[in-house]
């Protein structure tokens, strides 16, 4: 896997792979589901998109990581924050979103749909 790592395109677009939670494959290791980055009429590597399983851990990891600490611990404007980055990054539309999100920042249900009411207005 050594040859897509070295190309340009891939170097640039690391960190968004890394923030969606993708990788990129070899060209001869896509599967169908995978997206081709091609440039010149030649599939130079592939993108390999995560399982929907876990994806509100790696949304919910991600705002820690740019807010900079673990939700429980969070003061309330910064909570209030992370709903809104989670809301722009779509985590809600998981099944079972608020619960999660409720759990992982030690408030009710209630409150997380407070935040989200706050946004939408």
């Amino acid at each position: 896997m050594s040859a897509p790592h070295q190309h340009p395109l891939l170097t640039s677009i690391q960190p968004l792979l890394d923030a969606i939670g993708a990788t990129s494959v070899d060209a001869d290791e896509a599967l169908p589901a995978d997206i081709p980055l091609v440039i010149d009429d030649e599939v130079i590597a592939a993108v390999r998109l995560p399982q929907l399983h876990g994806a509100l851990d790696r949304l919910i990891e991600s705002v820690e990581s740019e807010i900079g600490g673990r939700l429980a611990e969070m003061s309330r404007e910064d909570k209030q924050r992370a709903v809104r980055l989670l809301d722009e990054r779509g985590a809600f539309t998981l099944r079972r979103a608020v619960e999660d999100l409720a759990d992982a920042m030690g408030v009710s249900r209630i409150t997380v749909y407070n935040y989200l009411n706050a946004i939408h207005r």
